[in-house]
Formats: structure tokens, sequence, C-alpha cells
């Protein structure tokens, strides 16, 4: 396996993917040895805009986010988070931000131009890769939908959870090509 996928749901997409080594909620990611790049999907609802609701978290769930930016660190990666995560700013440099000591920066996609259902603006803090070494981004989708991540958009239906959640095709491919333009083996770092 070349990849790591760190919080990623029971029936996440990246496990048809012979290439990623896959942490689900029956595989503690923190039992993750390193050694490759990853891509960290950490619970979010603690470092949210709606984080005082969260009140179904799991005890140290918060942290799991701050053990990701360290392995993103250590190897290479990339840590997915949504656009309102206090994660960012906090803990992270934000998308226009100069790169951090480590080398890593931020970008926001909206995950409907990779294929979701509904807009879902997304944060990838990455490091391991300059900028200028992206993959392309794909084109902006116009068209319109009829689904949204909590069903405040008028004309719009609410997610299901598991649209909520899920990684799309096209995204996880985009991931793969970044990851695959950074070295194999752990990033020295702070």
């Amino acid at each position: 396996m070349k990849y790591a996928a760190l919080f990623c749901r029971g029936d996440s997409a990246y496990k048809t993917r012979p290439e990623w080594d896959v942490f689900d909620a029956e595989r503690d990611a923190k039992t993750f040895a390193g050694g490759m790049p990853c891509v960290c999907h950490p619970p979010c609802r603690k470092w949210g805009v709606l984080a005082h609701m969260a009140h179904n978290a799991r005890p140290g769930e918060k942290r799991l986010a701050l053990w990701s930016i360290v392995q993103v660190r250590r190897n290479g990666g990339i840590i997915e988070h949504p656009s309102g995560s206090k994660l960012f700013k906090k803990h992270l440099p934000d998308v226009g931000d100069f790169p951090d000591e480590f080398g890593g920066f931020t970008v926001e996609i909206d995950q409907f131009d990779f294929g979701h259902v509904a807009h879902k603006m997304t944060k990838l803090y990455i490091c391991g890769l300059a900028p200028r070494d992206l993959p392309e981004l794909p084109k902006k989708r116009l068209e319109p939908t009829d689904r949204s991540i909590c069903g405040n958009v008028a004309g719009t239906k609410r997610c299901t959870q598991y649209q909520r959640e899920y990684s799309p095709e096209a995204l996880i491919d985009w991931l793969e090509s970044a990851l695959s333009k950074m070295p194999n083996r752990g990033i020295s770092g702070k």
C-alpha cells in the first residue's frame, strides 16, 4: 500500500482501492505507524461553527485533529476539514496565509466540483508538496443542486448523514494524485 486514509467511514470508497491502507472506526487510526503519506478526515463537530451544540462528541474526539496535524507533518499528507473549522487560523495556516514552518499550506475547494451532491466548502491543509505541484482542480460546476449540507438553502433538501460524510471518487482521485508526488517516507519536522 502506498497511502493511508485515516478516520474514514466504514463503507468508505477508499476501501475499494488497493493502494490505500484505510483506518475506520473499527481500526483505530492512532495505530497508524507512519512511513507513508496520509489523508486525515478527523472528526470535525468540536471544531465547527456549531461546536457548542456537539453534545454527542466522544471524549477526546477534538484532540484527534491535533494528532492528525502531527501525522501529516511527519509523513506528508493532507487534512480535510470543513471551511468553517476553527482548526484553521488557530492551529493551521488559513487560505492565503504563507506556508507554516513545516511548509504546510491550505487551499479551499467545493466538493460539489468533485461530484458531491451538494456544495460542501472544504479546506485542505497540505504538507509535503509545494503549491505549484498540486494537481489541477476540476472546473467549477454551475448546474443547480437540490441538496444542501444542512437543508437551510432555499429549494434544497438536507443531505443524509452518508451524503454529508462521504468523499466523492473524483476527490479521492485528486488526493491520490497529490500524495503520489510526495515522498513515501516520513518527513522531518519539528
